[in-house]
C-alpha cells in the first residue's frame, strides 16, 4: 500500500471516529415541555424571549407570538426544560430593537422564578409595567 493511500485511510477512520464519538445525546438531562402565556399590564406580550435558566446546565428559551403565547426549546428542534428550579427572564430587548420596555425586575435584575417537573405543562406570567 503506498504512502498517500496509507494517510487517507488513517484520515477516514479518524473521521468515522469523530461522527460515531458525537452522535450520541447522553449528555441531555431529562426534559420536560414548557409552554405558557406573558402579558403586561393584562394584555399580551408579543415578541418576547423567555428564558428559563436552571440552577445548573443548559438554558432554555422561546419567543412569544402576538396572543403572548411561548413554547420553550432545549435545543434547535428539542422542546422542553431540564426538571428542577429555574430563574426565568422576559426581555424585548433584542439586535433589531435595543430598546427594553420592561422593568430590570423581569430581566437585567429578575425576580422570576419557575419550577419545572412532570406537573408543570405551562408556567404563565402576568406583567406589571410600573
Amino acid at each position: 500500500m503506498k504512502t498517500n493511500q496509507i494517510w487517507i485511510l488513517v484520515a477516514l477512520f479518524g473521521i468515522v471516529a469523530l461522527v460515531v464519538g458525537c452522535g450520541g445525546s447522553g449528555d441531555q438531562p431529562e426534559l420536560m415541555p414548557v409552554e405558557g402565556l406573558v402579558t403586561l399590564d393584562a394584555k399580551p406580550l408579543a415578541g418576547a424571549t423567555v428564558v428559563f435558566r436552571p440552577e445548573s446546565g443548559k438554558a432554555s428559551r422561546g419567543v412569544t407570538d402576538a396572543e403572548g403565547r411561548y413554547e420553550l426549546i432545549y435545543l434547535r428542534d428539542i422542546k422542553g426544560a431540564k426538571l428542577g428550579k429555574h430563574t426565568v427572564t422576559i426581555t424585548t430587548a433584542s439586535e433589531m430593537s435595543p430598546q427594553e420596555r420592561l422593568p430590570e425586575r423581569y430581566n437585567r435584575k429578575t425576580e422570576l422564578t419557575a419550577q419545572v417537573d412532570a406537573e408543570t405543562g405551562s408556567v404563565d406570567f402576568a406583567l406589571k409595567s410600573d
